[in-house]
């Protein structure tokens, strides 16, 4: 089996080879942006899942731009998490932005600017996440780009009591791969995986995380991201 860095690796090299990823450059170390970006946000808008959601938490990263632009357009709350959970989530709702300015207040440049953030007390109860991939397998495993980010949001939102949470993903084509992609307990899996070409159900058999397993959580992460210890203090008082 291939380790998740090898994966990574060969995903970021084959889209620069076949000119399909676009600015930011480089690729590597990143959650690639793509050619067809938009296209893959059009497919995502026309599933029922997405209809249905009110509330959607998409990634800051620069392929989820579009869908972020769309969530706003139409007329659902978007929530986008600051750089390592520092500050929280940024909340932007629709009735906030000037027409014509959503991709504006989608941007990480700007989004505070036309958003606010929000305590994790104060959240509102979340529908939908986007997740940002760098590897994808159609049963729903994924590889992020080795932060671990989209699986401790999700932990920390179960951990605050959210209901468990469609989670889906837009990504090239050939991000999409056939390799028995690693696993870990606390890695977030995929519910639908939409790509410029087609969208996929996953109908994952692997669960998704319930909460924060705690005894992995170590001193220096908790300095990195202090949110943990916010909601440490939290659900630990509560009980």
């Amino acid at each position: 089996m291939m380790s998740k860095d090898e994966i990574r690796h060969r995903i970021w090299e084959r889209m620069t080879e076949e000119k399909v990823g676009r600015f930011p450059f480089p690729l590597t170390n990143r959650i690639p942006n793509f050619k067809g970006a938009e296209k893959a946000a059009s497919l995502f808008a026309d599933q029922t899942v997405y209809q249905d959601a009110e509330v959607i938490k998409v990634n800051p990263d620069a392929p989820q731009l579009p869908l972020r632009q769309r969530v706003l357009a139409d007329g659902k709350v978007l929530l986008i998490p600051t750089p390592r959970l520092r500050a929280g989530f940024i909340m932007i709702r629709p009735e906030w932005i000037p027409a014509g300015e959503e991709r504006k207040a989608a941007s990480i440049k700007h989004m505070k600017t036309y958003g606010k953030e929000i305590s994790l007390r104060d959240l509102p109860k979340i529908d939908l996440i986007v997740a940002g991939s760098v590897a994808v397998h159609r049963d729903g495993r994924r590889i992020g780009k080795g932060e671990g980010y989209s699986d401790r949001e999700y932990a920390i939102l179960r951990e605050l009591g959210q209901s468990a949470m469609p989670v889906v993903t837009t990504v090239h084509s050939y991000q999409v791969v056939e390799d028995d992609l690693p696993r870990a307990e606390f890695d977030l899996t995929l519910d639908w995986i939409i790509t410029e070409k087609e969208v996929i159900e996953t109908h994952t058999p692997y669960r998704k995380p319930e909460g924060i397993l705690w005894n992995q959580v170590s001193g220096e992460e908790r300095e990195a991201m202090p949110v943990l210890q916010e909601i440490w203090d939290i659900t630990h008082a509560e009980n």
